[in-house]
């Protein structure tokens, strides 16, 4: 039987590894326009972080999101964000 393999990418709050499936990802579309990508699938450059409050404090303190997608992220990206990683939507 051939096991399936799982995506694998890189939190940028904690540095860890994690199934793709268990991370948020952001993605800045050509337009450079930033949001967050539930489905996976938008067209862009995406990065990914952990639905866990202190992945997303560390990756803001280190400015990491920024430097991943290659842009500034607005205070609204990183609130919608908190908000969805507190009321565990998406």
């Amino acid at each position: 039987m051939v096991i399936k393999k799982i995506p694998k990418r890189m939190c940028t709050g904690c540095m860890e590894m994690k199934p793709k499936k268990e991370l948020i990802r952001i993605v800045r579309n050509k337009e450079g326009e930033v949001s967050i990508d539930f489905t996976g699938k938008k067209p862009g450059r995406g990065s990914y972080i952990c639905k866990h409050i202190d992945c997303l404090e560390k990756s803001v303190r280190a400015k990491r999101l920024n430097k991943s997608l290659e842009t500034d992220i607005s205070d609204e990206i990183y609130s919608r964000l908190k908000d969805e990683i507190i009321n565990g939507e998406g």
